[in-house]
């Protein structure tokens, strides 16, 4: 099926496109306010040529994200190129890290020995920063609290050439469309919802910190060729129904895992009806469904966009090279889903799952048939899915309808502007005072309680309870540390109106709601400018550009906020003999559960303070406990990160079995970390979410699925395994394991793996940054 293009200029010539490209760069260099480096401007012109190699050698019209991909490729020539099989080796423009996971980066970084960044990069100072009472006392205690790993990562980006914004400037996603990303982008983010700059028609992905190096590095990052997933949009947006709806709907379609190991790329008339930031809404929400990244073709929507957040010059040059920033017509998807945007309804997707998918106008009946709570605690809006302008205005319009009736929210209400410049421009224009007066706490600007940083009151831990937020994930416990609590993702309109009437079972578009005067009446439908009729409102100055020379850096070895790294050791050289199971893990195990947030935050920079929340929330096969395993060497329960602990004390290997899509969500690179150090040597599962399948092959660990997936019913706890065949390590070759069981009798089952000849190297050298330097 061929995608439906937008109406767009026509293309420049070639000579046209050059003079295009030197004007734009001199425009940005006067521009840049210190935010964007001239130099990082995509290269139109290579990315073009790069295309046109790839098309003439595949012989067949290209998708867009198959354009943008492989016009980075590292050598368009030569690479061999099969979806869903070969790996490609490609340059990305540019690297972003937010402050929880820059701090592993930069360790790496610091360990690899270079002097300097190859590419540009920016450090997001948006996780650490706990939602109590409202922005600005949050953020002061922030600083406070955080002042050791500011001052690293600041000093770290200083000496390294890393630009760095500090904290209260905004959500890494939400900066990065204001200023970094652009149509025809390779950009990579150590973050899962990096995919939010798909928006503006690039490629961004979530990677592990060890990938975010191995770019600084200026090595070429590896990319499984994806599949591409074409969404196709017919009819247009209306009434209640918003962008979110869009991925809400799409995830129920494909389900956590549908999106694994492709591209989803939307196209077709529809997606003209779709705001710049409603498409990044959408591409955000698209790591819930395992993809490797979602994007939409450039148009209007989005010249519009780079023009108000003062980047003319870019859509200048990117309307020269429109050819190459749509899908070819005639280009064929590995799948195809059809919505028509005229028929969608407004969607609310959970509990516990963000693919559990549900109309509102029948959210009330199931909940009640399933004894959902139905009265909402919290109402929640804003994070990086939900936290544009355009957002916030049609929040504030329900809320002032609100208010005209003399009515506040019953629920608790809690606002975060997604970037200072969001918070500054709704201040402005009066948005942010109007949530306030319906009962809204505005937040830091940060990701707060979407990650777990909330302080949260008004509930005990183990009370059964509703929240509902505009947020784009749902796991149980993320929000609040709370299991019980009954977590459900929506639209930011959706979430206003339910803390408004303060249930979940009211259904906007039909239902009543009382006036003070005793009046019934019907919230009209949210209404609210795409972007403001003003230019944004940019607030405090909150970058720091790297400086010509780098500044010092220091890491106290009494920290316990930071540690220096130390080398993994290598591969033995021999099979691996009678490895423990440490735990067999029972259904869902996202890297929520391997490595909990919330206040776990704080050691993102200490492996081995980190290392003590080690699978402290996947539930074990052989008790149905939490943290609780059995240690085979001494007979006692103990719990996992424990346990752990005493087997690499006694020299004894381990290995952990998991389920479907095991380490699903963030991009948490502490998820592989924390197993390596702890002396973890395979982790044994039925499938793996893309992001951490690699970053346990990034630290040395062997990701292996079971080539039978019932053989995961062959593995007790109690068991020994083997796993042999390493000798012989090669790609598309299995390795076997050997079960010992508790009668000694054996079962030998076969393991499947997903590693080319390079990453057996990083095997064989105990990580990819031991490789690195081998290399060196």
């Amino acid at each position: 099926m061929s995608p439906t293009s937008s109406t767009m200029p026509l293309a420049l010539g070639p000579g046209a496109r050059r003079v295009h490209v030197a004007a734009a760069l001199r425009a940005r260099a006067q521009v840049s306010m210190s935010r964007f480096e001239p130099d990082s401007f995509v290269n139109y012109e290579k990315m073009s040529k790069n295309i046109g190699i790839v098309r003439k050698r595949l012989g067949r019209p290209l998708t867009l994200s198959e354009k943008i991909v492989y016009g980075h490729l590292d050598d368009p020539a030569g690479q061999e190129i099969e979806r869903g099989r070969t790996y490609l080796r490609l340059r990305p423009d540019r690297v972003a890290m937010q402050d929880a996971t820059a701090q592993m980066a930069m360790l790496q970084f610091i360990s690899s020995g270079l002097p300097r960044v190859a590419v540009p990069s920016t450090i997001h100072c948006d996780h650490l920063i706990e939602a109590q009472t409202g922005a600005d006392k949050d953020l002061q205690r922030a600083k406070d609290v955080n002042k050791e790993v500011y001052n690293f990562l600041a000093t770290a980006g200083a000496k390294y050439g890393v630009g760095f914004w500090k904290p209260g400037s905004g959500i890494i996603h939400q900066i990065i469309l204001e200023n970094y990303a652009y149509p025809g982008v390779l950009l990579i983010g150590t973050d899962s919802h990096t995919p939010n700059g798909g928006g503006l028609g690039a490629i961004c992905i979530g990677v592990g910190g060890a990938d975010a190096v191995d770019v600084m590095a200026d090595i070429p990052w590896e990319l499984k060729c994806p599949n591409v997933i074409g969404v196709k949009l017919t009819g247009s947006l209306s009434g209640w129904t918003s962008p979110k709806d869009v991925i809400l709907k799409v995830a129920g379609i494909l389900t956590v895992k549908g999106g694994t190991g492709a591209i989803v790329e939307y196209h077709g008339p529809g997606v003209d009806s779709i705001s710049c930031t409603g498409m990044a809404t959408i591409c955000n929400m698209g790591a819930e469904i395992g993809a490797t990244t979602s994007v939409f073709p450039y148009n209007h929507r989005m010249r519009t966009y780079l023009e108000k957040t003062g980047r003319r010059e870019i859509s200048a040059v990117a309307d020269s090279f429109h050819q190459d920033l749509v899908p070819d017509e005639g280009c064929e998807y590995d799948q195809v889903v059809e919505i028509n945007l005229s028929e969608l309804k407004p969607h609310i997707n959970g509990p516990f799952t963000p693919d559990w998918a549900h109309p509102v106008s029948e959210i009330g009946a199931t909940a009640k048939k399933n004894d959902w709570p139905l009265e909402v605690k919290v109402g929640l809006i804003g994070s990086c899915t939900n936290s544009s302008y355009e957002d916030m205005g049609r929040a504030a319009s329900l809320a002032k309808q609100a208010l005209d009736k003399g009515l506040r929210c019953k629920s608790e209400f809690t606002v975060t502007p997604g970037s200072e410049q969001i918070r500054a421009t709704i201040e402005r224009d009066g948005y942010a005072q109007i949530l306030r007066d319906v009962g809204g706490v505005v937040l830091a600007n940060a990701c707060g309680p979407c990650i777990g940083q909330w302080d949260r009151k008004d509930v005990k831990k183990g009370e059964k309870n509703t929240i509902v937020t505009s947020y784009n994930r749902n796991f149980t416990g993320r929000n609040d540390a709370n299991p019980a609590t009954h977590a459900f993702v929506t639209s930011p309109e959706v979430v206003t109106a339910m803390a408004i009437a303060g249930t979940l079972d009211f259904n906007p578009e039909t239902d009543f709601l009382t006036a003070a005067n005793g009046e019934k009446f019907r919230l009209q439908p949210p209404t609210g400018d795409e972007l403001p009729s003003r230019d944004f409102d940019p607030g405090q100055d909150t970058y720091q550009h790297p400086p010509p020379q780098g500044a010092s850096v220091d890491v106290s070895p009494s920290s316990n906020r930071l540690q220096l790294l130390e080398p993994f050791d290598r591969w033995s050289g021999t099979d691996l003999e009678e490895l423990r199971v440490l735990i067999k893990v029972k259904g869902k195990c996202t890297t929520d559960h391997i490595s909990a947030a919330g206040p776990w935050l704080k050691f993102r920079g200490h492996l081995d303070n980190i290392s003590n929340n080690m699978l402290i929330g996947a539930v074990n096969t052989e008790n149905d406990g939490v943290n609780s395993v059995k240690n085979q060497l001494t007979g006692q329960y103990g719990g996992v990160p424990e346990v752990a602990r005493h087997y690499k004390a006694e020299g004894v290997g381990w290995v952990v079995v998991g389920d479907e899509n095991y380490g699903e969500g963030s991009s948490r690179e502490h998820a592989a970390l924390e197993p390596r150090h702890l002396g973890g040597r395979a982790i044994i599962v039925k499938s793996f979410a893309r992001i951490h399948e690699t970053n346990l092959k990034k630290q040395g660990m062997l990701p292996l699925t079971f080539a039978d997936p019932q053989d995961y019913d062959k593995v007790g706890p109690e068991d020994t395994v083997s796993i042999q065949g390493l000798e012989s390590f090669s790609p598309g070759k299995p390795l076997t394991a050997v079960l010992k069981h508790a009668d000694g009798s054996l079962d030998s089952i076969s393991l499947n793996h997903t590693f080319n000849q390079p990453q057996i190297e990083w095997f064989k050298a105990g990580s990819a940054l031991n490789r690195m330097k081998e290399l060196q």
